[in-house]
């Protein structure tokens, strides 16, 4: 990777992969690209051009303007906000997909998407799920997302394309607030931990999610896109994990460095059922084997450090 475009820039992922990658590749030689431009430091403190997925001529024309040799597609609706107006979501993840692969087919870039846990259903194996399993999701984004690993397999076999991706868990972080995704429960029990010091889960106790600190997911599409292609047998999409965990154990992990901390439960039967569709955990052999995935951050290590960062906030 030496120019990359990504879009979707400013959303949970991209605000913090936009600002890492400038730290590796050079400020200049990471365009983020976005529906629209606000005050973060990666919309300000870089090349930015406003871009609209779903409008490919003008996707092009981008990627050929700064002559980008890597894509990194991340503009998508989230899993929740999917279910809402499951047409809108669609046309967007889908379309904003083709056209992000017809662009990198363009100019000949390497490309990136990432995929999710939701692409998994109820009749996968719920524990430990291996990297090539049944995926019958149940819900609009799982569709997507089944439909978006297939659709870059289909690239890279048809067309030579250089796609690869990661099947990603939940996702937390300190930087980006929440944005419509069914595990980012565990994010929010952070931010109210330390503004109110208890917290009503939409999810139930008992329910087990895999998730994973943004720190190891940036540091996993990095080390991904450097793999040496030759040894990458899958590439759309390596399962990758760091922890699995229930509300109940979450909150017990917050207790340890805010006494009385309480959690408490209103479930959303949508998110939920959800939930219940996915994985309990998953298996990262592949993604170990093939390129060297590791993570760092088990949920002890991730609680004590998102508490210090959002404190300092």
């Amino acid at each position: 990777m030496k120019k990359i475009m990504i879009t979707g820039a400013l959303g949970q992922i991209g605000s913090e992969l936009t600002l890492k990658l400038r730290e590796i590749y050079g400020t200049d030689n990471v365009v983020a690209t976005d529906i629209r431009q606000n005050e973060s430091e990666a919309a300000q403190n870089g090349p930015f051009e406003i871009v609209d997925v779903t409008d490919m001529k003008t996707m092009v024309e981008i990627a050929k303007k700064h002559q980008v040799d890597t894509v990194m597609h991340l503009a998508a609706l989230l899993s929740a906000t999917a279910e809402k107006n499951p047409i809108f979501a669609w046309n967007l993840n889908m379309g904003g997909l083709m056209n992000a692969l017809e662009t990198a087919r363009e100019v000949n870039a390497q490309f990136f998407t990432p995929s999710s846990i939701g692409a998994f259903g109820p009749s996968t194996p719920k524990d430990q799920t291996p990297q090539d399993t049944i995926q019958r999701p149940t819900t609009m984004y799982g569709v997507n997302k089944v439909a978006g690993e297939l659709l870059s397999d289909y690239y890279f076999h048809k067309f030579g394309l250089d796609t690869r991706g990661l099947r990603f868990p939940g996702l937390i972080s300190y930087v980006t607030p929440p944005g419509g995704g069914t595990t980012d429960y565990a994010v929010e029990i952070y931010y109210e931990a330390i503004k109110n010091g208890k917290y009503t889960s939409y999810i139930d106790k008992g329910t087990y999610m895999d998730m994973m600190y943004m720190p190891d997911a940036l540091n996993a599409i990095v080390d991904l896109m450097e793999a040496d292609a030759s040894k990458l047998v899958h590439r759309n999409s390596f399962n990758v994990t760091a922890m699995s965990f229930d509300p109940e154990e979450i909150a017990a992990s917050i207790s340890q460095h805010i006494p009385g901390f309480e959690i408490n439960y209103a479930v959303d039967p949508i998110r939920q059922a959800i939930a219940d569709s996915w994985p309990n955990s998953i298996d990262a052999t592949a993604a170990k084997e093939e390129w060297g995935f590791k993570a760092e951050y088990d949920l002890a290590k991730m609680t004590a450090d998102m508490l210090e960062k959002l404190k300092q906030n």
